[in-house]
This record gives structure tokens, sequence and C-alpha cells, in this order.
């Protein structure tokens, strides 16, 4: 299997030399540096409220963004820096929001965990663990409904599923998908820990994808430390999704290097070497080293991609210092719809 799978890679790099692969890299290497940087910040207590950083997770939301096109939608938890960023997402404006500024993508009001960017395709990170899987599963019966063909992607934490909301929208997903009209690919995030409790501990079934399989929707776990498995399994999923409006399942088995949250410093619940072993897995390290052994990518390439990503991720941050606050009349803007629903005609009734 392991020869197979290798050998599956080098075909798809050999295909062009992996000019998007190694944007996908730049990508992932970007991610890692800017949520570096932000764990700095909150520490200095520039970024209020709190933060939930991506590290090690990153072949995740790239490998899954990358299989999606214009008209699609995303929806995450509050870890949610990642998939704004692969979406597209201005990085001086993501920064901006976790600063609390005016031009922030949410200007200045959602901060790290509720950062919106409909413009890209992302339709939130959500604060309320598990809370926006019915508006995810909404959503796709929405998109269907009016006869899109786009496809909707919902992130969610292995904590999640042990949640009221999280069983009610995989009923109705279910349900809909009978019927072809629920186009959307529930992505479980499974880095190990809800917070602090370890998946053994908070799980009566430790296979996450087969507790989705009983409301009648398919799923499988990938690897989510490697972007070739992870961007395969997307590639095929999203196509099928898009095709039939059924509703699937990937379980992405992965690992978060950081703690918690950004004050989650002495992470008591795991230990050092645990977390050390795993780093050997470094979703980045795995990819920089396929691009190397198939297409040649040196040291010096790799590093003028980290040094560009660097001072990028610096770049945003004193974007997000110079800009204002956001005004007070900002205050009740946004907050409530300026035009009630479209009447519903005597025919329509009918």
């Amino acid at each position: 299997m392991a020869k197979a799978k290798k050998e599956s890679d080098s075909a798809v790099l050999d295909a062009a030399c992996a000019p998007e692969w190694t944007e996908i890299l730049k990508q992932m290497i970007f991610i890692r540096r800017f949520e570096e940087a932000t764990e700095r910040e909150f520490r200095k207590g520039k970024i209020g409220g709190y933060l939930h950083v991506y590290i090690g997770q990153e072949a995740v939301a790239s490998g899954i963004v990358g299989a999606l096109q214009k008209g699609d939608a995303v929806f995450c938890g509050y870890r949610d820096h990642a998939q704004a960023l692969s979406l597209g997402s201005d990085p001086n404006r993501v920064m901006a929001e976790l600063f609390g500024k005016g031009t922030g993508v949410s200007k200045g009001k959602g901060g790290s965990m509720h950062l919106f960017d409909v413009e890209h395709g992302l339709y939130g990170g959500y604060g309320i663990v598990g809370g926006h899987l019915t508006l995810a599963a909404g959503a796709a019966y929405a998109k269907r409904y009016q006869g899109s063909d786009s496809v909707v992607v919902c992130y969610f934490g292995d904590g999640a599923m042990n949640i009221g909301s999280f069983h009610e929208a995989m009923n109705m997903a279910g349900l809909w998908g009978h019927q072809g009209m629920c186009p959307i690919v529930f992505v479980i995030e499974n880095n190990g820990y809800a917070m602090g409790t370890s998946v053994e501990r908070h799980s009566a079934l430790t296979d996450l994808a087969a507790r989705v399989r009983a409301y009648d929707i398919a799923g499988e776990k990938v690897d989510g430390q490697d972007i070739f498995a992870v961007r395969g399994v997307a590639d095929r999923v999203v196509r099928q999704v898009r095709e039939t409006g059924k509703p699937y399942c990937i379980e992405a088995v992965t690992y978060r290097f950081s703690g918690h949250g950004a004050a989650d410093i002495l992470q008591p619940y795991r230990t050092k070497e645990e977390v050390e072993q795993h780093r050997h897995r470094d979703p980045i390290n795995i990819l920089r080293k396929r691009l190397g052994e198939v297409c040649g990518l040196t040291d010096d390439d790799v590093k003028a991609m980290d040094e560009w990503a660097i001072e990028r991720a610096a770049n945003a941050v004193k974007f997000a210092e110079e800009s204002s606050q956001p005004a007070p009349d900002e205050l009740f803007a946004d907050v409530v719809a300026e035009h009630g629903p479209r009447p519903v005609s005597e025919d329509e009734r009918e």
C-alpha cells in the first residue's frame, strides 16, 4: 500500500512537475507563519477575545479548499484563519479583524472566531461548538433548491460530534440527501482532542466517520497530515457531491501542535513526548520532502518561500496596527436586515 501510494504521488507531481503543488506548499508555509504571528500578537495583548491557531493542520484546509470552485461555500468553527487564507481572503484584512479594527473582514466586530468573507466563499467561523452544522446543512439545501450546482463544505472538530445540533444536522442532511437536495461535504477535523479531552475519553465510538453513517451519509477517513491524500479524496468527493446532491463525510485525522487556544500554554492533558512524536509528520515537511525528491525543490527554494511568508505576515500585523478602530456609528450596522422577506405571490402559495 505504501509503495503504491508513493508511486501515485510521484505521478501527480510528474504531470507538470507540480507548479500547483509548489503554490500549495507556499500557502501552507504562509498559514504557519501567519498563525505564529497571531500567537505573538495575542501574548502582547494586541489581539482581544480568544485565539485558536491551525498549526499542524494546514493540509486539511489547503487540501479541501483546493478542490472547490467559485460559488462554493465554507462554514467552519472558531479555528478559522487557515480556511479564510486558503480561500483567498486578504491576509491584511484577516489580521485586522483579529485586532478588532474597522478594516477587518467582519469590520472589527467578529474577531478571531467570527471571520466572514462571502466574496471569497467563507460563510463564517462560529464560536458556538457545533452550532454552525445546521446552518451549513440549510445552506446546502438552499443552494440546490435555487438551482445552483454549488457545494457547501462544513468543517468541525471531534468535540462537536457530542452536541445536539450535530445529530439534527446529520439527520436533516441524510433526509434531504435522499432527494439529491443536500450537496454538503462534512469535514471532521479529528485532531485528537476536544479542548483538553482526548477522543478516547469523550467518544464511546472513536471511529467518528462511522457515527455519521448512522444517518445514511457515506464517509471515510483520510490522513490529514498528507496533503496528497487529502486533496485526492477532496477532488473525488466534491465532484461526487456536486453531481449527486448527496452529503458525504470526510474524517481527516490530524494533530494540532499548539495548544487548544493561545492561552493553553501548559497543555497538562498531553505530554511533550506525544507532541514531538507527531511533529515527525509535519504536513509541511511531508510535502516539502516529496517536492524535493520528485521535482528537485531545493532548500534555497523553500527558504525563499519562508522569507516571503514571514515578511507577508509581518506586513499584515503592520496593517492591522495602523488601521483605525471601528467608528461608533458602526455599532448597529449590519445587525438587522434592512429589507424584509420577499412577498410570496398567490401562485406560489398554491
